[in-house]
């Protein structure tokens, strides 16, 4: 049956939807959808239902009515936080739990009326009972954003969520097992499922903007740049539809999870214009100044940003790559100060590691003679590296180990093979013969802090340490984002070629091969160019690589 252009809904006493006598609460939770779609909220929540049309004893069965009459109108409705699936795609079964909200066609498809003509904003307001209570808050009842004592559960969930992406539990908690399916059965719940959790109890503006934010950060530490976007422009909606409080700081999370979109996707310029424009803000520049969490994500992502720009420029204009990488130094220890500043050790190791690789890449393309590394003294620069990816291990340790990464293990094994000088392309016997450097001799250059690298995360070879990693990537007790996933399968390839196990090699570059398609062209371009490059040509020619990107600089930030 095809779909009538317009349903025509008159909000006067009897109300009807074209023509015809409605149930009064089914009628209004489509309005209220409506409604939600025009202001930008997007979602209509079980909270909004309760006092307005049912009490928590009847919603199920509202929510069943109304879903019979919206069948019977020709209209499809979605529930759940996934707003881009089809509704007829979706769980019935879940339906009751919410939220609900109408695609961008179907609320075209809405004319809501007075006495048959177009009924004004502050009409649909009263109606739905919104203009009561702003009316109750003047009045000195409690305003929307009070604290109630249900808000705990709702900031439990949020907790659990952050805790869940703080041990790499970002999406699916077990391989092969739903979130659902894991949580029934005793396994933690991933941050993802968490965070959507908490919104079916955010109960409060500033709460469902927190979870929208909340939702864009774990989609782009999942490298999934397309829902980050679509959650900051839902997060923009929300902000711009509400006086939401706590919008300053909302509004410059989102500059930065923007930001680091850009800077994932390798779009440098993009992202220092971001993050330029938001210092110069007045409203979100003085966030940056006294916000130590704010002051952290901006100074740890433009340091990130200046590091690439400078190794990119190192080749062709050593002042500028100079300038920068002395740059990203500094903002770098800035982002640190602002890391304890915050008491945040989950913060202080990331900064600490990047810190570490810095120093040590920027010595590789000829920009070790920088005045910020010349204040260690003669300390050689891998030594000066090591121990400060060394740093952030211990800094893990002394988090449980919940915020461990696989980025220490990546920096170490990059540093230790890169202390070889190989032949280009060369044959099994001469890449059997480089000595990189052993985890034995990377804890002796950590010095003091060489009690960072324990036997349970740091076995004695290489090939073990990135095993350890991809199997329990594999069995889902964390999951690594593409570009740590795709480091890990090369680190593992190189380590066991050179190990002489050429099997376990092949199958790595087989995976990274599978997985290179989703990164940026110039990260597919790195692992290519070093696959190439530096790898045994009888494993090359076995492995049959990808066909080599357009070529770009090769950029090992």
């Amino acid at each position: 049956m095809s779909k009538p252009a317009l349903l025509s809904i008159e909000l006067t006493s009897p109300q009807s939807v074209n023509g015809r006598r409605a149930a009064f609460q089914s009628l209004w939770l489509l309005v209220r959808m409506q409604h939600a779609h025009e202001s930008g909220t997007g979602v209509v929540r079980l909270a909004d239902l309760r006092g307005e049309v049912s009490d928590a004893s009847t919603l199920r069965m509202v929510v069943s009515r109304a879903f019979r009459d919206f069948k019977a109108w020709n209209i499809e409705v979605g529930w759940g936080e996934d707003t881009l699936r089809e509704p007829r795609f979706l769980n019935a079964e879940r339906r009751s739990q919410g939220p609900f909200w109408l695609s961008a066609a179907e609320a075209r498809r809405v004319r809501v009326l007075v006495e048959g003509r177009a009924a004004t904003a502050a009409e649909v307001a009263s109606f739905l009972g919104l203009r009561a209570r702003k009316s109750q808050a003047a009045a000195g009842s409690p305003p929307p954003d009070a604290v109630h004592l249900q808000d705990a559960a709702f900031w439990k969930q949020l907790v659990a969520s952050q805790q869940a992406a703080r041990q790499g539990r970002l999406m699916a908690p077990v391989a092969g097992m739903s979130a659902g399916d894991a949580s029934a059965s005793g396994q933690p719940a991933s941050a993802l499922e968490s965070i959507r959790l908490a919104g079916t109890l955010a109960a409060t503006d500033f709460q469902r903007a927190l979870v929208t934010l909340n939702e864009a950060m774990l989609w782009r530490r999942l490298g999934d740049n397309e829902q980050a976007r679509r959650r900051l422009q839902a997060l923009k909606k929300q902000r711009l539809a509400h006086h939401v409080a706590g919008n300053d700081y909302l509004g410059a999370m989102e500059c930065i999870v923007s930001a680091w979109c850009a800077y994932t996707a390798r779009d440098l310029p993009l992202a220092q214009s971001l993050l330029g424009g938001m210092a110069d803000d007045a409203a979100r520049g003085l966030v940056l100044r006294h916000h130590p969490d704010v002051r952290f994500e901006w100074c740890n992502l433009w340091a990130l940003v200046c590091r690439s720009r400078a190794l990119g420029l190192s080749a062709d204009d050593k002042p500028a790559a100079a300038a920068l990488a002395e740059e990203s130094l500094r903002r770098f220890g800035e982002a640190l100060a602002a890391a304890f500043e915050s008491h945040s050790f989950d913060a202080a190791q990331h900064v600490a590691a990047n810190m570490g690789m810095a120093a040590w890449l920027f010595d590789r393309v000829g920009l070790s003679d920088l005045p910020a590394l010349a204040q260690d003294g003669n300390a050689d620069t891998t030594r000066r590296a090591v121990q400060w990816i060394a740093f952030s291990e211990w800094l893990c340790g002394h988090t449980d180990g919940q915020g461990r990464s696989a980025w220490n293990a990546i920096y170490l094994m990059r540093i230790a093979r890169g202390h070889c000088r190989p032949e280009k392309q060369p044959t099994l016997a001469q890449f059997r013969a480089q000595k990189p450097l052993d985890p034995a001799s990377i804890s002796k250059l950590a010095g003091p802090l060489a009690d960072a690298f324990d036997a349970t995360n740091w076995p004695a070879r290489w090939v073990q340490v990135a095993q350890a990693r991809l199997a329990d990537h594999q069995a889902g007790r964390r999951r690594y984002p593409g570009l740590q996933h795709c480091s890990l399968l090369f680190e593992h390839a190189w380590y066991a070629a050179h190990a002489g196990e050429l099997k376990a090699a092949e199958q790595s570059l087989a995976l990274l091969r599978e997985a290179l398609p989703q990164l940026v062209p110039s990260d597919r371009a790195y692992f290519t160019e070093s696959w190439n490059d530096t790898l045994p040509a009888e494993l090359v020619l076995e492995a049959k690589p990808p066909r080599r990107p357009p070529a770009r600089k090769k950029n090992a930030s």
